[in-house]
């Protein structure tokens, strides 16, 4: 669902609940300080922002002991574990905490958002998203809710590379639907709200998943919601160490031929064997839970498991007409 902005320029909260931010850094000491201080311009105050320290060997740690020793109440930092955890895993590790510590954070309900080190956010960023999750809740405080936003995407000294991801990358917002969701992620971890009732649904997150923010808006579309802020919320910075990055949409020229080749052809895709892996872990999860339309979809996409090309290709274009 799309969500104009004009609908949210100018928020108004009846309350605002304390929220937590979490932030897992490794090296990031180049553009670490940019992205704190706009956590600290936040117009959005109530909010506690967790650290954890993912291995860094650069000066990231001391950057955020600096500023917790300054925002005592902003900053809740985790004990140096001098481990690697990667990005999935290391969010995953994050949401488990804050579930487990919510009254040491002063949370009476965990509403988390994911941060990245290098990214700049807008200052008013929280409070436009959580006035779009406690609208998504008044019918229901127990759905599980999934908030995410559109980037403006910017080069490492902030120049403006595109003024819409989601344009960028050509993805097509309107199939957030949960079969075409399993096919393709269109959720940007850095700009997710999520709410309790999601975090508990979705963890613990499988060693399967080929991402954690992948596997929460599944598991949103399934059972909750997924809302999209049509809206740039984060400066996307692009360098040379993104974990992911933005990559310019290209359709590439369909001829008859092309078309041929690839249907025949035995060559595996990678990436659509991972997706079918993610289903069928997906559905050996949830299955019992879910409707019949819904575990069909997951059947269509565990089916590009198989490492035969044009059969791996054939599950693929059924499931993206589902």
């Amino acid at each position: 669902m799309a969500v104009p902005s004009s609908t949210f320029s100018k928020p108004e909260l009846q309350f605002e609940p304390k929220i937590a931010i979490v932030l897992s850094i490794y090296n990031g000491e180049k553009y670490l300080v940019e992205q704190i201080d706009s956590l600290l311009r936040q117009t959005y105050k109530n909010l506690v922002i967790v650290i954890r320290d993912d291995g860094s060997n650069d000066k990231s740690f001391a950057i955020v002991e600096k500023y917790a020793s300054m925002h005592p109440k902003r900053f809740h930092l985790l004990a140096l574990d001098n481990k690697n955890k990667g990005a999935s895993s290391g969010f995953e590790f994050l949401m488990e905490y804050v579930l487990a510590n919510k009254t040491t954070l002063g949370l009476e309900k965990a509403y988390l958002m994911f941060c990245d080190q290098d990214d700049v956010w807008f200052d008013n960023k929280v409070e436009i998203q959580m006035d779009a999750m406690l609208r998504a809740e008044d019918a229901d405080r127990n759905c599980p809710v999934l908030i995410h936003s559109d980037l403006l995407v910017v080069s490492s000294e902030k120049n403006v590379i595109a003024k819409s991801f989601v344009v960028f990358q050509g993805l097509e917002i309107k199939r957030n639907t949960f079969p075409n969701l399993i096919i393709s992620n269109l959720i940007t971890g850095c700009t997710t709200l999520i709410n309790e009732a999601l975090a508990v649904k979705a963890l613990p997150i499988s060693d399967k998943a080929i991402m954690h923010d992948w596997w929460l808006a599944i598991v949103a579309a399934a059972f909750g919601k997924v809302i999209f802020l049509d809206m740039p919320l984060i400066y996307y910075r692009q360098h040379e160490n993104n974990t992911i990055g933005a990559k310019e949409f290209v359709r590439p020229p369909l001829t008859r031929l092309s078309f041929w080749r690839r249907l025949v052809s035995s060559k595996t895709n990678p990436h659509l064997n991972e997706v079918g892996i993610q289903a069928a872990q997906f559905k050996r999860s949830f299955g019992r839970e879910l409707s019949a339309r819904n575990n069909l979809a997951l059947f269509l996409c565990s089916g590009m498991r198989v490492k035969v090309g044009f059969i791996q290709r054939g599950f693929y274009r059924v499931a993206r007409r589902f």
